[in-house]
């Protein structure tokens, strides 16, 4: 009976090895799918961007953005006009949904829901930077994103936000913050 007890102690040892090694083997084509998935989003993000810089993708998923939302970056200066003062009006909330539309960003869109999301909850300032750095980067790339927009363009339109809700008869339309803003954003966007 003692031999019927080796026996089965290795058929038992055998059994734990091969459950490890299927563990094991299951472990590592799991960590393979998710590095194959996050380089083809890392891939995707870049063709839609025209940017292929590592470290600039780096920071667009550091940012969140996916090829679904990625589309929102060029927006992100004027949302960051739109919050200069603390909040955002109901006349800088329909500029910018407007502007969203513009740029191709569809109602109901996950891209819209993450436009919604900002003009309810004030991304960092972090963000808002690293954003700027992007565009940059993407205009200097003459990258597909922004091909119908230059910095001048992003300048002007985050000036209308800016006015959208200022003075009386468009006297003292732009605060002293949105003014800040605005000369953030034209400094960081320069060639």
């Amino acid at each position: 009976m003692a031999n019927n007890d080796a026996i089965g102690s290795r058929d038992h040892g055998r059994d734990l090895e091969e459950d490890y090694f299927r563990r094991q083997d299951r472990e590592l084509i799991e960590r393979m799918r998710r590095e194959a998935e996050a380089a083809a989003t890392k891939k995707a993000l870049g063709e839609r961007v025209g940017l292929s810089d590592p470290q600039l993708l780096a920071d667009l998923e550091a940012m969140g953005f996916t090829p679904d939302t990625v589309s929102l970056l060029p927006v992100m200066p004027v949302i960051q006009v739109a919050w200069a003062e603390g909040g955002v009006s109901a006349s800088e909330r329909e500029l910018v949904v407007d502007f969203a539309r513009k740029r191709g960003i569809p109602e109901g869109s996950a891209a819209d829901q993450q436009l919604q999301e900002w003009l309810t909850r004030r991304p960092s300032d972090d963000v808002f930077a690293k954003a700027t750095r992007l565009i940059k980067a993407m205009l200097a790339a003459g990258s597909d994103a922004t091909q119908d927009l230059s910095a001048s363009d992003l300048v002007a339109y985050c000036e209308r936000i800016a006015q959208a809700s200022g003075g009386l008869f468009g006297i003292g339309a732009v605060s002293a913050e949105e003014r800040a803003a605005l000369q953030r954003i034209q400094q960081s966007l320069k060639p």
